[in-house]
């Protein structure tokens, strides 16, 4: 039951991604836009007040960080997600080498989103963002095996058991 479980939500997560990139670059541009002006609200306690040119200008200054974070973000989400995958089949005893598994898979699958993205109108696959991909997989299955060692130090047992 845990496999696909963790087979599901890797699936469905790719599809999200998938479905981010198949976005055109103006749609791509007016949500990062749209973050921008909410951070803007959030952070800034007189951002309201601003003129919407200065406001517009401070959501253009921030995109390129909003992207390369969302990047990272959500392959860091399909690192977790492709851990608990790859640990439901059993390799025996070389623990490590699932972990690495996870990472390459991710690392793949980002090269792959990036190569879609050059038939998107307006968009354009980076190397520099499967590199960002690659790292947030990376963050994401490092999360797991921290947590494994946590569980393992304690002495914790899990109802999900996903690093056995």
């Amino acid at each position: 039951m845990t496999k696909n479980i963790f087979r599901t939500l890797t699936i469905i997560w790719m599809i999200i991604i998938f479905l981010f990139s198949a976005r055109t670059g103006v749609d791509s541009t007016g949500d990062s836009h749209n973050v921008g002006m909410f951070i803007g609200n959030v952070l800034i306690h007189d951002f309201g007040e601003w003129s919407e040119a200065k406001q517009t200008s401070f959501a253009e200054k921030i995109d390129y960080p909003i992207r390369k974070t969302a990047h990272a973000s959500e392959y860091s989400v399909l690192g977790i997600f492709l851990v608990g995958a790859v640990f439901c089949f059993k390799y025996g005893k070389i623990r490590l080498s699932r972990y690495k598994t996870a990472w390459i898979l991710g690392t793949v699958y980002a090269a792959s989103d990036e190569i879609h993205q050059l038939f998107v109108p307006g968009r354009s696959g980076r190397v520099t963002d499967v590199i960002i991909d690659s790292m947030g997989v990376f963050t994401g299955v490092i999360v797991c095996y921290v947590i494994k060692l946590i569980f393992d130090k304690l002495n914790i047992k899990t109802a999900v058991r996903f690093y056995e």
